[in-house]
Order: structure tokens, then sequence, then C-alpha cells
């Protein structure tokens, strides 16, 4: 909020997507490594361990969506082109990782504190290997840094084009008096249902593959051999008449409630996740799914507590499906303050 404070009285234009990106990569270092590696300040140049995963994310999204992918092979195996700058990206998080890793250990060692909350803690406490807990914590890191920040760019996006779920939003966020925790979040039904409504149609995601261990055969008679990519693809899914309807490419929170009006301040609909894949389906569904919903609602309900989020550009923004979706040219806004903001 200071960040958003300054911003505002001195009434700059900021990329709100960089600096969502850099609010997700705080929170999550913050409990997975139990440290702070980034600062929040825009005009600060970004953290080497943050590049490093930016590039290892973008070179490792074009490979998947190589038509033929003998070239990226070739590369790797010469170790030139693309294929170096991703090693040396990789070296990089690993490096970082391992320092930190060594530094809690030692620590651990040197005072016998073992009941530290952040994930690394843990791991090192109980045990694991050096080479388990690094690719434990940046699976971790991957997982919720990049998706929970371009869902709330969308969203901010979506709901400055949508001026009566704004207002609707604004009010029950409003009605929430006192200090936002997680009981008061969990009532914030229409912040909710706006969340998933954008991640339907701009969602963190966009397509994902798995990779069949053994022969199987799909629900509709496809059958699927052992080694198999199989690919599905969120974005379409949340665009399809004969998933959503004719209004499938309208901003409805509505269609996330209870009965068939759709209205709001009813029951939230259990949606089947193969219908609205964007946390994954069956028993590998996304294990962080309940902490990026928390995150993203309690980033959103203490934003709109106090300011007005308003792009500067009118024009459609273009969606970029790399490992997580991202925003060409990010999200240019001006940050102001509310006339009557709610303060904790």
């Amino acid at each position: 909020m200071p960040v958003l404070e300054s911003l505002s009285a001195e009434k700059r234009t900021v990329d709100l997507q960089e600096l969502l990106k850099r609010l997700s990569f705080h929170v999550i270092c913050r409990v997975s490594l139990g440290t702070e590696v980034c600062s929040l300040e825009p005009s600060l140049p970004d953290s080497q361990l943050a590049r490093a995963f930016d590039i290892s994310s973008a070179i490792c999204a074009r490979r998947g969506a190589a038509p033929v992918s003998a070239i990226w092979r070739i590369k790797r195996r010469l170790g030139v082109g693309s294929e170096r700058e991703l090693k040396q990206a990789v070296d990089d998080v690993h490096a970082s990782i391992t320092r930190l890793i060594r530094d809690r250990a030692q620590r651990i060692v040197e005072t016998g504190y073992r009941s530290s909350a952040d994930l690394l803690s843990r791991l090192a406490s109980a045990g694991y290997g050096e080479e388990v807990i690094r690719d434990m914590v940046i699976s971790f890191i991957m997982a919720g840094r990049d998706t929970t920040s371009a869902a709330m760019t969308w969203f901010f996006w979506m709901l400055s084009r949508n001026h009566e779920a704004e207002r609707e939003l604004i009010g029950e966020v409003d009605r929430a008096a006192g200090e936002l925790d997680y009981d008061s979040l969990k009532e914030l039904k229409f912040l909710s249902a706006c969340l998933c409504e954008a991640m339907r149609l701009y969602p963190p995601v966009a397509w994902d593959s798995k990779h069949a261990v053994s022969d199987d055969v799909l629900p509709d008679g496809t059958p699927v051999r052992a080694g198999d990519r199989v690919t599905y693809f969120p974005y379409g899914m949340g665009r399809m008449e004969a998933i959503w309807g004719r209004d499938r490419l309208e901003f409805k929170p509505g269609r996330w409630f209870e009965g068939p009006d759709g209205k709001h301040g009813g029951e939230l609909k259990k949606m089947c996740p193969y219908r609205f894949p964007v946390f994954q389906a069956g028993p590998r569904d996304c294990i962080g799914k309940d902490m990026a919903f928390m995150q993203m609602k309690y980033v959103v309900a203490s934003v709109l507590r106090r300011f007005d989020i308003r792009p500067v550009d009118r024009d459609d923004p273009v969606f970029v499906p790399l490992l997580t979706a991202h925003m060409a040219g990010g999200l240019p806004v001006q940050i102001r303050k509310r006339e009557h903001p709610i303060v904790e």
C-alpha cells in the first residue's frame, strides 16, 4: 500500500502487470524461502533471481510451442542461442536457491531453531536432501509466482471495462467492515465470482499438456498410447458456446451463482473442474488453489478499499500465452485515492 500511496500522490503512470508480478514474487518468496528477494518499488531494477525465472519461463514456453522440437534440441546439444541462455538462467536459479538452502541449514545447526513457517526451513528441518529441497522450492515458486499476478492483471482490466460489476464489487468490499481476515474474505462471494469470470476468459495458463505413462482411453473413446502428449486449452474452453452459452464472450459474474437468474448474493456454484480447468482437475489438481484465491482476494479487496485503478490505454490488450499468460506491453494505469477510503 505505501507504494500505491506514493504513485497516487505523484500521479505517476505505472505498469500494473509489472507491479503485481513483483508483489506475487515477493509473497511467494516469503512463503517458500522466508526471505525477501525483490523490491516492490517499480523504479528499482528487478532482482537477478526474478530475471532468471523470467528468462527460463519464456524460453521453455517457446520450446513447448515449437512445431519442430529438433531445432531447440540441436541448439541445446551445441550450447548455442536460446539454449545457452536458458542453461545460464537455470544455473543462476539453482545457485541462488542452493545458497539460501545452505545458509538456512547452517543457521538451523548453529541455533537449533526449527519452527520457522516457511517451506525452505520446514524441508531443511525435516532432513531432506539439498537437491530435493531445491527442486521443491523452485516448483513452488514457479507455480505461484506468475499465475496470480496474471489473473489479477486481467481482472483489474476487465473490471475497469465493466462499471456495473465494479460498483457492486466495491459495495461488497465496503460492507466487509474491519480487518480483512480469512473469515471475512470467504464472505466476499461476488469477488470470487469476478475472479473466476476473469480467469475463464483469460486463464493464467492458456494451455497445458500431460504425458501418458501407460496406454489409456479418453472418455470419448480416443486411444492414448504410452508416451503420447495430450494437450488441453483452457483459453479456448472458456470461450466455447457449447460449455458457456451464447454469452460466453461477455463478462458476467452472475453465471457463477446458483439459480437460473444467477442472482448475486446467493450461493456460489460448485463448478466442475473439467469444465473450468484453470486449477486443473482430478487427483493432481492444484494444491495451492485455496492459497491463490485468498491471496488474490486479499490484494484486490485491499486495493479497492483505498484506490481507483484506471488503465491509460483504451485499446484492448493482446493476450500472450507463454508458460503463464501475459498482457503484451503491460497494463499502464493511473492510481487515484478513493474519496472515502476504508482504513483497517
